[in-house]
């Protein structure tokens, strides 16, 4: 199904691969880049002079070493993608505008074993290969920490009630969020996905894919043009990460991550301190999940636990700019948190009356 071999440059074609143009110097990207790379370094040479300098080169040792397989599987999938022609992007998720799709798009985001930054690769692709705005948010909403190996590890860290009622919830909030964002949509409020393509009416998906399977050469050239593709695409999102451990790094550094354990009760001011937290640092799918399992098991506020998990991922900035850059709409991207927060925090709310 390589759409590479059919296109020699980045003119014709109905589906032509994306075009990479001279670009000036990404100074985000670079810069955080060589500062994480420094930090990593003095980490493993155990070298820090001063007690604030080992608290941030540990802190970046440890983001790095626990993000570093779902960034690679983030960019496999990535470089997938860009081999998918969108008519098959759009003949599995289905049509955008309805329930269907958008119940497809958060199975999709829920089965997909990617953390929050590899899922995050893939949710800026599916919305370049046409799928609507609301899929994706539904997609980017119901994914991040509802991968397999993370489920594993959250029965064994709160329990399997817990775990399947915390993931039916963040399902319900990512249907009824990208729901929100297609009837928006629909009303000129927000954007549509200029990349939409309308399938034809006698489409046949294994008829196509077998004749793009046997259309292609699975060798060392395909697979090596595929990661490349994949590492340029890659890149926008690749320089909010490195940003965004960074950040956590000054925050970690400034406050110890055992206030989460201490301080977040299940009460109102507990759930805003909880949310107001979440916001503000900067914690990838594996480390929400035990600090989320704290929340629940040492402060006894389980619904402050669900409301962690939710609101990293609604208020992420790392989503919200890379949406933004690609859907070229503020609008679009400040919309996230507007329509699922307040859905997170009356759910929270609920869950620590009953729990």
């Amino acid at each position: 199904m390589s759409e590479h071999s059919q296109h020699a440059s980045c003119h014709g074609g109905d589906d032509p691969p994306p075009c990479h143009p001279q670009q000036r110097f990404d100074g985000l990207l670079w810069c955080s880049l060589t500062a994480v790379s420094v930090l990593y370094v003095l980490a493993w040479l155990d070298i820090a002079p001063v007690p604030w300098l080992t608290v941030a080169t540990q802190s970046v040792f440890e983001l790095v070493n626990t993000m570093w397989w779902g960034l690679v599987l983030g960019v496999v999938m990535l470089s997938l993608l860009t081999r998918v022609p969108r008519e098959f992007v759009m003949s599995v998720l289905g049509d955008g505008g309805g329930v269907r799709g958008i119940l497809r798009a958060t199975a999709a985001g829920v089965l997909l074993d990617l953390c929050s930054h590899g899922i995050l690769m893939v949710g800026a692709k599916l919305y370049e290969r046409g799928a609507s705005l609301g899929q994706v948010m539904a997609f980017l909403i119901a994914s991040p920490w509802n991968s397999f190996s993370l489920t594993l590890i959250l029965f064994a860290l709160i329990g399997w009630k817990w775990t399947l009622a915390f993931i039916g919830l963040s399902m319900l909030i990512a249907v009824t969020s990208g729901l929100l964002f297609e009837y928006f949509v629909r009303r000129g409020v927000l954007p549509a996905n200029a990349n939409t393509v309308s399938l034809s009416r006698d489409f046949n998906f294994w008829q196509q894919a077998r004749m793009g399977l046997s259309a292609t050469r699975f060798d060392l050239a395909f697979f090596s043009a595929m990661f490349a593709d994949g590492i340029k695409e890659s890149r926008m999102v690749m320089r909010w990460i490195l940003f965004g451990i960074l950040l956590a790094t000054l925050l970690r550094t400034a406050m110890p991550m055992d206030v989460f354990e201490s301080y977040f009760g299940p009460t109102l001011l507990g759930l805003a301190a909880t949310i107001v937290a979440a916001t503000i640092i900067e914690v990838c799918s594996e480390g929400s999940t035990p600090i989320a399992a704290d929340l629940l098991n040492r402060a006894g506020a389980p619904g402050n636990s669900f409301a962690f998990l939710m609101t990293g991922v609604s208020t992420d900035y790392t989503e919200i700019m890379v949406m933004k850059e690609r859907t070229a709409s503020w609008r679009a991207a400040l919309f996230l948190p507007l329509l699922t927060v307040p859905q997170v925090v009356l759910v929270a709310w609920l869950i620590n009356i009953a729990g």
